[in-house]
């Protein structure tokens, strides 16, 4: 079963909370995936904190057309969330 993002908010510079269909949810930095012609212009924080979840495509997406794989977005979370938990 593909993950589906329900929810999406900035949480400050580079970093987004995310709501998953299953329950998972908690924060993660994306400050090194932005990359690549579609991804530069979300390194001005302004225009990165545009981002929303989107009901149709089921992850994040920004106005000018950027995007993340849901599945990208709850395997990084996932390990987010163990490395926090591993180093308490």
């Amino acid at each position: 079963m593909m993950p589906r993002v329900m929810d999406a908010r900035h949480a400050g510079k580079y970093r987004v909370w995310l709501r998953f269909d299953d329950g998972l949810s908690g924060e993660i930095d994306l400050e090194d995936e932005l990359w690549g012609p579609v991804f530069d212009p979300l390194k001005d924080v302004a225009e990165f904190s545009q981002l929303q979840a989107d009901a149709e495509l089921e992850t994040v997406v920004w106005p000018n057309g950027a995007d993340f794989a849901p599945e990208f977005l709850y395997d990084r979370l996932k390990s987010a969330l163990a490395a926090r938990d591993a180093a308490e």
